[in-house]
């Protein structure tokens, strides 16, 4: 069995802790890593504070070549990385190999954005008192980061809190889920193959209350936590006074105007409501349907979800698999469990076996339902009509989430309210909620999260402005 040593500040390490990572599919040993406690932590804080200097003198050329080689090096070898990946975390091969891809490129964009980094010269004779004065800004790093990031996207979500670090001249330490640390170990083979200063990465594994750490310590200056909205909040309400980013939930909605053409976009939709079990932020979960299309879209979402092949995660045919474990799979069925005994009627699915629910469709739900109120994040759709576009607008708010949401329309007017009236980070055209590009702001607003990722703009938070007045 494999084994992957955490990367504490440059160096590899071993703890008393040792800690087996399992396959969810299977429930068999993937490889062995172990879990850093908080002496680990305290070592990675003060080599990350000695390497600031370091990092913030570190220049645009180097840092572009250390996130270049890394961006290489994945793709490189993305057969052993996406197969690593879909074993930790039963991600379909087909999905695993994507997010490498997408690590990739997130990495690449960070590379191209460390040459990026503008300051600019203001007049400062708006007033008589500026008179003969200009002031010349410039951005400077903000210091020691801590990132935490979730399980779903092991490699890439935690790649978006690495690679704007470095290319802003940050040192960073990452606490990955204990459930999935494997891809970015993994990562962490390739960045020691850098030449960036040994302080400026450290990936460690470590249970919750040790990992506290790195949100509490007033020496960190940035947090940056993807996660749940719970977690998240209380998160900050312990950060003290460091920043923090925090992109967290949803229940994202999509509208199907009565313009659009359903079965041109089955496929998508499918995508969108059932891509690796739903366990996606921007898991398409709520659909509001025009009436003139509902029946028939009803139908045609239950016929493709009976098309899906399950199986294991491995396999390149595989589209849907087991979810990260069987707590999470439990819960799910009791949310589904608890809005049919409210009224809700399953159209597919609502099937459990250990860690793999099936896909499911729900009609007749109301918002106060959970599958509908909270953030399933599990393979489960509603589906409920509308008559008038607004109508589907006030549907998509009603949620204490804002993260993005999916229009499907052929009409500018709609676009243009949608675009306007719809209380969250992103719309997405034509297309689901579960769309990204790496280099997009991306984050949302209400319960949904604070601040935006995507590279330029998550590096945006870990800058400091000062102005030089002469």
């Amino acid at each position: 069995m494999e084994t992957f040593q955490p990367y504490l500040a440059g160096n590899f390490i071993q703890t008393s802790h040792s800690h087996t990572i399992f396959n969810p599919h299977t429930g068999q040993p993937v490889a062995q890593t172990w879990l850093c406690g908080e002496e680990e932590i305290e070592t990675a804080i003060q080599l990350g504070l000695e390497a600031e200097s370091t990092m913030a003198s570190f220049p645009a050329w180097k840092r572009y070549e250390a996130l270049r080689y890394i961006s290489d090096e994945l793709i490189k070898n993305k057969a052993y990385h996406a197969d690593l990946l879909a074993r930790e975390a039963a991600k379909p091969l087909r999905y695993a190999t994507t997010e490498i891809e997408r690590a990739a490129q997130t990495l690449l964009a960070a590379a191209e954005e460390s040459k990026r980094i503008q300051g600019e010269v203001i007049r400062l004779d708006w007033t008589p008192n500026g008179l003969g004065k200009e002031g010349i800004v410039k951005k400077f790093p903000i210091g020691l980061i801590s990132g935490i990031s979730p399980f779903n996207f092991p490699l890439n979500l935690a790649v978006h809190k690495i690679a704007p670090a470095i290319a802003s001249g940050n040192p960073i330490i990452l606490k990955p889920a204990s459930s999935t640390p494997l891809s970015t170990l993994a990562l962490a083979r390739i960045i020691h193959q850098t030449d960036l200063p040994k302080g400026a990465v450290s990936i460690l594994p470590a249970s919750r209350s040790a990992g506290n750490k790195l949100v509490t310590d007033d020496r960190i200056k940035l947090l940056s936590f993807t996660g749940s909205d719970n977690v998240g909040w209380e998160m900050k309400k312990h950060c003290g006074k460091k920043k923090t980013i925090l992109e967290l939930g949803g229940n994202a909605g999509v509208i199907i105007s009565s313009s659009a053409d359903i079965h041109a976009i089955m496929d998508t939709c499918i995508q969108g409501a059932f891509a690796y079990a739903g366990q996606i932020c921007i898991h398409a979960q709520r659909f509001f349907v025009h009436t003139s299309l509902y029946n028939a879209f009803v139908d045609a979402m239950k016929r493709r979800a009976e098309q899906i092949r399950i199986g294991a995660p491995e396999l390149t045919e595989t589209e849907f698999s087991a979810m990260i474990d069987e707590n999470n799979a439990h819960r799910v069925e009791s949310w589904i469990s608890e809005a049919v005994s409210s009224g809700a009627e399953v159209i597919y699915g609502a099937k459990r076996n250990q860690n793999l629910v099936y896909p499911t469709i729900l009609i007749h739900t109301h918002p106060s339902m959970k599958v509908n109120a909270e953030e399933i994040f599990g393979p489960v759709i509603t589906i409920e009509p509308f008559n008038e576009f607004s109508e589907a607008i006030q549907k998509i708010n009603q949620s204490k989430f804002g993260l993005q949401a999916g229009v499907f329309t052929q009409r500018i007017d709609e676009m243009n309210q949608a675009f306007e009236h719809i209380h969250a980070g992103g719309i997405i055209l034509n297309n689901v909620p579960t769309l990204r590009f790496d280099h997009m702001p991306y984050g949302g607003v209400k319960d949904s999260g604070l601040g935006r990722e995507g590279v330029k703009y998550a590096m945006e938070d870990m800058l400091e402005i000062k102005i030089l007045v002469k």
